[in-house]
């Protein structure tokens, strides 16, 4: 199972999450209580294994904006909305993670082959449709992302049986501050389940 923390601002937070075991690090470049600037996120990634996937997380980026990270940040991967990369030109170095949102994903014919599903407004905290998500996830390779915790991600990938998740509010202490203990046991959490 793919597991993502999004919205790493803080170098304890990187921290936690390498050391319980993640496949990615998102860096929200979108206005959020998480957004950092490009020389932020490389600065934080300096001492991350190159196994970690690092994310570009942003929403209707501007050109020179989007053009900025890519020059600065370097991502693996670009996480913005499927709508976006009808316009942006990615390097050989990064895949596209186009994001669907509840009520608004395609005919199963134009799906990409990997997408990150989530509720109507990114970070907010609130669940995702499991019910369209699950029907996503047996046609194409599905992040769930929007109100994942501990608590609650094992009856969410029984019942979705995604790719991988996504958390990010469901692993803070407060608002845009990540706990790293939340951040241990979300991913142990994951870690456990049987499908």
């Amino acid at each position: 199972m793919f597991v993502k923390i999004c919205g790493m601002n803080s170098p304890e937070a990187v921290e936690a999450a390498v050391a319980a075991g993640v496949d990615a690090l998102g860096f929200v470049f979108a206005e959020s209580p998480r957004q950092v600037t490009p020389d932020q996120a490389k600065a934080l990634c300096a001492g991350v294994p190159a196994h970690v996937l690092r994310i570009a997380v942003m929403r209707h980026p501007h050109k020179e904006h989007w053009e900025r990270v890519i020059e600065l940040f370097e991502p693996n991967w670009l996480q913005t909305d499927a709508e976006d990369f009808k316009w942006i030109k990615l390097p050989p170095s990064c895949t596209a993670l186009p994001v669907y949102r509840d009520s608004n994903a395609p005919a199963d014919s134009d799906l990409p082959d990997r997408l990150l599903f989530e509720g109507t407004q990114s970070g907010s905290g609130r669940v995702a449709d499991w019910d369209e998500a699950s029907g996503l996830a047996r046609v194409a390779e599905v992040i769930l992302a929007g109100g994942l915790t501990a608590d609650n991600v094992g009856d969410a990938v029984r019942f979705v049986r995604p790719w991988g998740v996504d958390v990010s509010s469901g692993v803070e202490r407060a608002r845009g501050e990540k706990d790293p203990a939340k951040i241990k046991e979300f991913v142990a959490c994951v870690r456990a389940i049987e499908v």
